[in-house]
């Protein structure tokens, strides 16, 4: 009897994949086409050029928004200056999931036991490793007092959310504080990041990601260029009260938030995106601080970082058609978040409608039709443009370079974020639309040392103290 239920319960959650799975690929084709008939409308009307261009003009419009927002907000913090609670204090649980992490999990466990803060716990989650992975975290469990370890069967069910939420039922803290194998703090972080987290209506808080061996290679140098875009995207997004995304290191969970949304999500590639938009749908803010970094390794493989990013991508798309309907209707989320939301949809659709315009165009010139195949080309070069921008804005702005350094590496960084982003967005697309939903753990190889750090970038190499 027992046996049956088990069959008819497994039976069931199957159906309900299978049907989420077709709301989502449906979603995404009336998005695609959508996309195709705006371009449609705009090559017969006008040209599909104004169509990217006109996009293009809107996210300009928005990031000057933001930008506007942060100064506004720069210039009120010194009039009247932000009071943080120093007396907040609530026990931290923090969880460290790892697979195959033997080369760095010893160095990054000690690292965070280094942490000055008077209540907190570490848990360290090995999921399904083959290589040594399991005995240096037993090994460490013995050696010190306030480090559980927890062993995952080989035939567990994999991704990292499932890691976090069986972690979750050993965990004591009242906040949660999730970092990657890789992570490298300053002793400071916690003291420094806590007080964010105490207003009621704070469900999460995101440190800065950095790039530790960012002059390792021109892969890693342009990663942690990317990663200061990003920095620059979300310090906008919190000026606005927009929402800012968690990224999976160096976030802080309020486990009341956590509970709220029931955990993570099994079932999502990308927990900390998933978990991102299920808080806001929930009427919780997320803040976003710059001046206490995280740092971890770059990867310097192309093939590695493709794997990594086409994730990503997977999953930020699959976010959004996950939770599209909530999204539209929340009843507890913000109109401010909910607008910041569905613009950065523009993320996947200004490169869909730049591949699509360049094969639309090279499709009308084979076919011999009338096309504007010059001014297509001319647009890619303004897309490139605008990114160059924002990169070479953001590098200066966090990474402290040279002027000359500074368009060199904002060229550089445009040219492999299109590279990189570009493709990848169209082939997600398409994947989602007739491939199959993968739960790929997306594991990229550790274990460069925390000494290969540029002090040209603003770090200390004896304390990796961020130099503000």
């Amino acid at each position: 009897m027992i046996k049956k239920l088990i069959e008819v319960k497994k039976s069931l959650k199957e159906i309900k994949e299978g049907l989420q799975g077709v709301t989502e690929r449906v979603a995404l084709l009336v998005i695609v086409l959508g996309v195709w008939l705006f371009l449609d409308i705009f090559q017969n009307r006008l040209s599909s050029f104004y169509a990217v261009l006109s996009l293009l003009i809107i996210m300009t419009l928005y990031a000057l928004y933001m930008q506007a927002a942060y100064k506004y907000k720069k210039r009120k913090a010194k009039k009247h200056p932000v009071i943080l609670n120093e007396n907040y204090k609530p026990f931290v649980s923090i969880m460290i999931p790892c697979h195959n992490e033997q080369n760095v999990i010893k160095d990054t466990v000690e690292n965070v036991l280094k942490i000055e803060y008077p209540n907190y716990e570490v848990i360290v989650i090995d999921d399904r490793s083959d290589d040594n992975t399991a005995s240096v975290l037993i090994e460490l469990e013995k050696k010190y007092d306030n480090v559980k370890v927890l062993i995952r069967e080989k035939d567990a069910f994999p991704g990292k959310s499932i890691v976090l939420n069986e972690a979750m039922n050993y965990a004591k803290g009242d906040a949660i504080l999730v970092f990657d194998a890789d992570a490298y703090i300053e002793r400071d972080f916690l003291c420094k990041l806590v007080p964010f987290l105490e207003p009621h209506d704070i469900g999460a808080v995101q440190a800065r990601k950095v790039i530790i061996n960012r002059e390792e290679n021109f892969l890693t140098r342009c990663q942690d260029n990317e990663y200061a875009l990003d920095t620059h995207f979300q310090v906008g997004r919190d000026a606005v009260k927009g929402a800012v995304e968690l990224r999976g290191n160096g976030e802080l969970i309020k486990r009341k938030a956590l509970e709220d949304i029931n955990g993570w999500n099994n079932y999502t590639i990308t927990d900390d995106l998933d978990m991102s938009t299920r808080l806001q749908i929930k009427g919780w803010d997320i803040r976003f601080c710059p001046g206490i970094c995280v740092y971890e390794e770059g990867i310097s493989n192309i093939f590695a970082l493709y794997r990594q990013r086409r994730r990503w991508v997977e999953g930020s798309i699959r976010r959004y058609l996950e939770n599209i309907r909530p999204i539209l209707f929340s009843k507890d989320m913000s109109i401010r978040t909910g607008v910041d939301l569905i613009a950065y949809l523009t993320e996947v659709i200004l490169p869909f409608m730049a591949v699509s315009e360049f094969l639309l165009q090279m499709g009308r010139s084979l076919l011999h039709y009338s096309n504007t195949f010059p001014a297509s080309i001319i647009l890619g070069g303004v897309i490139c443009v605008f990114y160059m921008i924002g990169i070479t804005y953001s590098i200066r702005r966090y990474n402290k370079l040279s002027r000359f350094q500074t368009i060199k590496q904002g060229l550089e960084t445009s040219i492999y974020f299109i590279a990189v982003w570009f493709p990848l967005v169209l082939f997600i697309v398409f994947k989602i639309l007739f491939g199959k939903k993968t739960m790929e753990w997306g594991k990229t190889t550790h274990g460069v040392k925390q000494k290969n750090i540029n002090e040209n970038a603003g770090y200390s190499v004896e304390n990796l103290e961020f130099i503000k």
